[in-house]
């Protein structure tokens, strides 16, 4: 079973690979996008991480509402509203349980992606987050186990993305010129699967940013 602890050290583990990570992704984004995703997703994270110390939530979907709730509040652009409603719509399927299981977490992400595939108008291949969470999710099943898998998939899609055409967001502007550079969406994401597994390696005791390295 997964508590409220797991899903503590799930962000906070991702906070620390974002925050390890956030001048690669701005890299990245620098040349497709508007050269800030590094930067705004760690500003996000950070607020995340302080939101879950200052009043630590009781339950798991209280623990993701809140997270996607400050990155839409902190998260400049299209990342916010993206990742906060992943979190968002992930927390509000787990419901009040004070616990509940991995094949009860991937349904709720399975929700999560859809609704960032709806409120983005994308789908896989479109050269997105969704290139990494779609087969993330997929790679899901009811054993804790398969985290890992999942952050092997999401991993392998988000190099997948560097032939793609951009389909949707800025750097859809580009055309052809989209071609030849990983997305930065779909990194960060595999980043957020990648803590997911990690989290899953670790039962027992508080995450720190020496053990998302």
């Amino acid at each position: 079973m997964l508590d409220t602890a797991f899903f503590r050290r799930w962000l906070t583990l991702a906070a620390a690979a974002v925050d390890r990570e956030a001048d690669r992704l701005t890299e990245l984004d620098s040349a497709i996008g508007d050269a800030d995703h590094g930067s705004n997703l760690k500003r996000g994270f950070a607020a995340v991480t302080a939101a879950l110390e200052k009043e630590p939530p009781a339950t798991p979907g209280t623990v993701l509402t809140l997270a996607g709730r400050q990155l839409i509040s902190s998260v400049g652009g299209a990342s916010g509203p993206l990742y906060g409603t992943l979190l968002r719509r992930t927390g509000k399927a787990l419901g009040e349980a004070a616990e509940v299981t991995p094949g009860e977490l991937a349904e709720a992400l399975r929700t999560g992606v859809a609704a960032v595939a709806q409120l983005g108008g994308a789908a896989a291949g479109d050269k997105t987050m969704l290139d990494a969470l779609e087969p993330a999710v997929a790679a899901l099943t009811d054993s804790a186990d398969s985290f890992a898998a999942a952050a092997t998939a999401a991993e392998e899609g988000a190099v997948a993305t560097v032939p793609l055409q951009a389909r949707k967001g800025r750097a859809s502007y580009l055309g052809e010129r989209s071609i030849g550079h990983q997305d930065p969406g779909a990194t960060s994401s595999a980043l957020l699967i990648a803590a997911l597994a990690r989290a899953a390696e670790q039962p027992t005791g508080p995450a720190t940013e020496g053990t998302a390295s």
